[in-house]
């Protein structure tokens, strides 16, 4: 229930269950198979987040997370479009080509716990760590200030760091 009807096969091994199984149901159409590790009940009605939650679990990462403009935007901090899911899993995890997905970008970082939250039951990261990804990442500089002047608003940060990162948005666009 809290992974939209999704189940992994990493669940199925925390639970006892043979990952076998899971393919077992998928065949006979109990469990539609998504992805290497990833299956969904056909019943769990759909919803509009569906497809974030899946790129989180895709990456069959305990630790991976919605990240970037995705993490911008779910958290509604500015008006940032994502024409693709962006998630960050640790720097030791690396995507094989093979298992590449049109549509989700893999980013690699380390995040600290305090770096690490929730939006809608999907991990996402904090809506500080949104913004100084997006400060890297290059995101359009209007775009950043927006994402810091609504989390300060919102008291998601505090004036402080506010003006930290508007300094650094400064430093690096000037």
């Amino acid at each position: 229930m809290d992974q939209y009807g999704y189940v992994t096969a990493a669940d199925a091994a925390a639970l006892g269950i043979a990952p076998v199984e899971l393919a077992k149901l998928a065949h006979t159409d109990k469990l539609k198979h998504i992805s290497q590790g990833v299956y969904r009940f056909p019943e769990w009605p759909v919803s509009g987040n569906d497809h974030l939650m899946e790129a989180v679990l895709w990456t069959r990462d305990a630790k991976a997370v919605l990240s970037h403009d995705t993490a911008l935007d779910v958290l509604d901090l500015c008006d940032v479009n994502p024409d693709q899911v962006h998630v960050t899993v640790p720097r030791g995890r690396r995507v094989r080509r093979k298992e590449a997905r049109v549509g989700i970008v893999v980013h690699n970082q380390d995040l600290a716990d305090g770096q690490r939250g929730w939006w809608e039951q999907i991990p996402t990261v904090t809506p500080l760590t949104a913004i100084e990804q997006g400060i890297a990442s290059d995101l359009r500089p209007t775009l950043v200030a927006q994402a810091v002047d609504t989390a300060s608003r919102r008291h998601l940060i505090n004036a402080e760091t506010a003006e930290r990162l508007r300094e650094q948005l400064r430093k690096k666009y000037a």
